[in-house]
């Protein structure tokens, strides 16, 4: 611990790697294990592109339950802690970025200003026409959506009309949007993923924080950084199979 506090005290550009454990505490479940499905879906079946184009009414059901749990959830105690370090940091003239796989936004919420969402974000949408990306806080999204969503596999699904889906509010669209996330099969933004590798070349202490760094690419930025002599240091509750990267 003490090898560790003398780092950070010397750290000028702190990389944070997060994943679903840091927003297990605010009551958000992880994609896989324990929690990990929606009526009898497992999330890794309904959040692809092809569930999508298949049933746009069930994605929309499920992502319409996910923002419900965002919106109605507060940042952890692990969000808020990053971003009083954040903080700090700023006011000493040195810096932290937060480079999440959550798609939760609970590190804004929490108050970080640097976040980098490599996944996405449930608070945001897509249009599957004109690509427009807006930040959409609604709740519900769409009036059709209004008390639908509910994980109870005995609660039949609404079958909505996809014409009453959330729609592109450009005038001269109107196209149907899509949660603006990484779907399972999906690439990252080429851009975002710049931004990351511009990051993670330049930091000089790495934190990973709730991931099992078994989702590619992310499982790869701590040991990325580790090549180059940087320390990075692991906050899991388990042993996880990049552990021995890490300090």
């Amino acid at each position: 611990m003490t090898k560790f506090q003398e780092v950070v005290a010397k750290a000028k550009h702190i990389a944070v790697i997060t994943g679903a454990g840091v927003s297990a505490e605010s009551g958000v479940p992880t994609f896989k294990g324990e929690g990990g499905q929606w009526k009898k879906w497992q999330y890794q079946d309904i959040a692809t592109p092809e569930a999508f184009s298949r049933n746009p009414s069930r994605i929309w059901e499920f992502y319409h339950h996910r923002r419900h749990l965002v919106l109605t959830q507060k940042p952890s105690a692990a969000h808020l802690a990053l971003a009083e370090c954040e903080s700090r940091l700023r006011k000493h003239g040195r810096s932290m970025v937060i480079i999440t796989q959550n798609i939760d936004d609970l590190h804004r919420q929490a108050g970080s200003k640097h976040v980098l969402n490599i996944h996405g974000s449930v608070m945001e949408t897509r249009c599957v026409s004109c690509g427009e990306v807006a930040v959409n806080h609604h709740h519900p999204i769409c009036a059709s959506l209004e008390g639908k969503g509910s994980p109870d596999p005995d609660i039949p699904e609404a079958d909505i009309p996809v014409d009453q889906l959330p729609r592109c509010e450009q005038s001269d669209c109107r196209g149907l949007l899509r949660p603006n996330v990484v779907f399972f099969g999906e690439t990252l933004d080429s851009h975002l993923l710049t931004k990351v590798e511009k990051e993670l070349d330049t930091c000089d202490l790495c934190l990973v924080v709730g991931t099992s760094s078994i989702v590619y690419p992310a499982a790869m930025f701590g040991p990325q950084v580790a090549s180059r002599g940087v320390p990075v240091a692991e906050f899991n509750m388990v042993t996880t199979p990049k552990t021995e990267y890490f300090m």
